[in-house]
């Protein structure tokens, strides 16, 4: 995941469309690009407004995107990632789904489905299956140890860490399962050090 240099913006909302909202801070306005769903989310012109924040720069560009919830700003970010799609890609794509059913079609590998959004065709559909889809499968139960017939809430935050510093889900997945014991009471920061040992 790549950190912005601004995580949020809190001000009074001066304007808004579906593609644009501008945020009044003591006078200075900022532009901000977001999609339907965000929009939606805004309060009426005059209120105050929070918005997470991605700034993107790019040589003499600087671009300001802002998200509703710490969900969309995650998809966003990951589909920046794939050759191919930049911000503003990625912003129509949010505006045509929402995260977590964007996330199902990647995980259920639905091709169709996924072009049906503005933005996607089929090439494009397939790359983000192949390059996301290792992101978003959840530990399943038949490959780490069974806590109550399924993966606890730590194994499954402790694994998300991992992918999200840039270890493969298969490396992850032969590795927690050697370092968690059931029952212990495991903190998740404790899994992910010890798996950390392990990879490194």
């Amino acid at each position: 995941i790549f950190m912005s240099l601004m995580d949020s913006i809190t001000g009074k909302l001066f304007a808004k469309s579906p593609t644009e909202a501008i945020v009044d801070i003591n006078g200075i306005r900022f532009r901000i690009h977001i999609s339907i769903s965000t929009y939606e989310s805004l309060p009426s012109v005059g209120n105050p407004v929070e918005l997470l924040t991605h700034l993107h720069v790019k040589e003499d560009i600087l671009d300001l995107f802002g998200f509703k919830d710490s969900s969309e700003r995650n998809l966003f970010i990951n589909l920046n990632t794939i050759t191919g799609i930049g911000p503003r890609s990625a912003m129509n794509i949010l505006s045509g789904t929402n995260p977590n059913e964007f996330k199902n079609r990647i995980v259920s590998g639905d091709v169709q489905s996924l072009t049906v959004i503005p933005g996607i065709g089929p090439k494009t559909a397939k790359r983000i299956i192949v390059e996301l889809k290792d992101k978003f499968v959840k530990l399943s139960a038949d490959e780490l140890p069974k806590e109550e017939g399924d993966a606890s809430p730590e194994l499954n935050d402790a694994y998300d860490a991992l992918l999200a510093l840039g270890f493969l889900s298969q490396d992850i997945k032969n590795e927690i399962g050697k370092v968690y014991q059931k029952g212990s009471g495991m903190k998740t920061e404790e899994i992910v050090r010890k798996v950390l040992i392990k990879l490194q």
